[in-house]
């Protein structure tokens, strides 16, 4: 019964920092929406953030070792860009790229 308890705080301390987290931030520059470095970081940030998720996602998981090099995490990537340019759309464009990602790796296109 006392992990119970244990896994409910956890839980309970880990939902109200995440949501922390995202409160603070709007809390804080609620104020100052148009300081210039506030508006800098809220146009260029979330692109540099993407890049180097995209970054560590190519070095990480993609198989560079085959014959089609890259082609498992490249494909998905396209998918993503070719999307989000079409549809303007984040949660369509990364749904897609992740289905594609997994696609090829669930029906084993990439052989080593």
């Amino acid at each position: 019964m006392s992990d119970m308890w244990y896994l409910t705080g956890f839980i309970a301390v880990a939902a109200a920092a995440t949501f922390a987290t995202r409160v603070i931030p709007f809390l804080f520059f609620h104020r100052h929406t148009e300081h210039p470095l506030v508006r800098h970081l809220g146009r260029y940030l979330p692109a540099a953030v993407m890049a180097l998720l995209a970054t560590v996602f190519l070095q990480r998981s993609a198989t560079w070792n085959n014959a089609l090099p890259g082609f498992d995490a490249l494909v998905p990537a396209v998918l993503v860009v070719a999307i989000h340019l079409w549809r303007r759309n984040a949660l369509l464009s990364i749904a897609s790229g992740t289905m594609a990602y997994m696609a090829i790796l669930q029906l084993n296109l990439i052989q080593a």
